[in-house]
């Protein structure tokens, strides 16, 4: 004889949710196109807590909060994967630059290269008007 599985009581789903909506915003910091993938599980679970906290006559305030914290994780990894992706080539001739210099002038120039060919790239941007936080 089986026993019956039981589902995840309702209380407890807007706190996972929270907690995979604060997830999702770490992993977005550390590795964005990952933490783009966990913002929508977070979405997703945040959604589901609300019907089932609703279903019992619970506050959703918590799935809530998930829903809003998982939605500016999902624009943030957007935006940083979109980037990435636009500057793949730059990225990839700064990594390959940055690999043969061996001196800190060799490396201020990959930098300067890397800056000039982004300036470059921006339609929206006359060259020389962006300055990078990077140390010269």
């Amino acid at each position: 004889m089986t026993t019956p599985v039981q589902a995840r009581p309702a209380e407890g789903a807007g706190r996972r949710a929270l907690w995979l909506a604060f997830a999702s915003v770490v992993l977005t910091l550390v590795l964005p196109l990952a933490g783009f993938v966990m913002s929508l599980f977070a979405l997703v679970a945040s959604v589901r807590a609300i019907r089932a906290l609703r279903s019992v006559t619970k506050p959703v305030t918590s799935a809530i909060v998930g829903i809003v914290v998982a939605s500016l994780a999902l624009l943030i990894a957007a935006g940083v994967t979109a980037m990435q992706f636009y500057f793949s080539d730059e990225l990839a001739a700064y990594t390959e630059c940055g690999r043969g210099a061996g001196t800190v002038t060799a490396q201020n120039e990959c930098v300067d290269q890397l800056e000039r060919a982004m300036e470059k790239k921006m339609p929206f941007v006359r060259p020389g008007d962006v300055q990078f936080p990077f140390p010269p």
